[in-house]
């Protein structure tokens, strides 16, 4: 059966002459896919550690998220427990089954109540683990998996996410060669999500709303380079 797919790549074939067998087109097409050329990359993320983490710092920020900077990954639950108290939330997280944060001493915060799952849209707050950070954008790259469900990313109102400081690059492309580092050639997992700020529009009357297809709130513990 033809597809809708199908249909539309067959339309614009005909409108452009070609088959799609054309051996010069195909060429190019694999030249490119085997070469992974990179696209522009703005200068002013290309900076030192220290600067880098600073511009990530303000972006996050700027994209109406919050972020707290951690000496260490120890300190991770406190930070956790500290601000679902400071916006009155229940004591209670959902975090996926990463290896980085099933390690976490847990045990510190006794009256936070930790989950793991993926979410079904119940969960007031969700905690994931960033694959990386960009700092031209106040970017988080989430990969999905078990390890940090898709789901994290999405339904609940409040989303917290770790990230390491030496995983914060300074431009996408970079990310994207780190990516293709990990998986190996012609493999990716099934999404990567790119995430600034929390979810928001403007589409009806022009008015900022938070939360319109995700989390309201973005919060980043950002961990290390202190």
């Amino acid at each position: 059966m033809t597809s809708s797919r199908d249909t539309v790549f067959a339309s614009v074939r005909r409108a452009l002459g070609v088959t799609s067998q054309e051996a010069p087109r195909r060429q190019e097409v694999d030249g490119r896919l085997a070469g992974h050329p990179r696209g522009l990359v703005p200068a002013r993320a290309q900076l030192p550690p220290a600067e880098r983490l600073a511009l990530f710092k303000d972006m996050v920020v700027a994209a109406a998220a919050s972020i707290d900077h951690l000496p260490s990954a120890e300190d991770v639950p406190g930070a956790v427990a500290a601000y679902l108290r400071g916006r009155n939330l229940p004591p209670t997280i959902l975090r996926g089954g990463d290896a980085r944060l099933a390690s976490l001493p847990w045990e510190r915060e006794p009256n936070l109540d930790v989950w793991i799952g993926a979410s079904d849209g119940r969960q007031l707050a969700g905690l994931s683990h960033a694959f990386a950070g960009v700092a031209e954008s106040g970017t988080l790259v989430m990969l999905s998996g078990p390890d940090n469900p898709s789901t994290l990313n999405l339904l609940p109102d409040h989303h917290l996410v770790v990230v390491d400081a030496a995983d914060v690059a300074g431009d996408y492309e970079s990310v994207w060669t780190r990516v293709r580092e990990r998986f190996g050639q012609g493999e990716m997992p099934r999404t990567v999500n790119w995430i600034t700020g929390p979810s928001r529009s403007a589409d009806i009357e022009q008015t900022l709303l938070l939360g319109a297809h995700g989390p309201r709130s973005l919060h980043v513990l950002l961990v290390g380079g202190a």
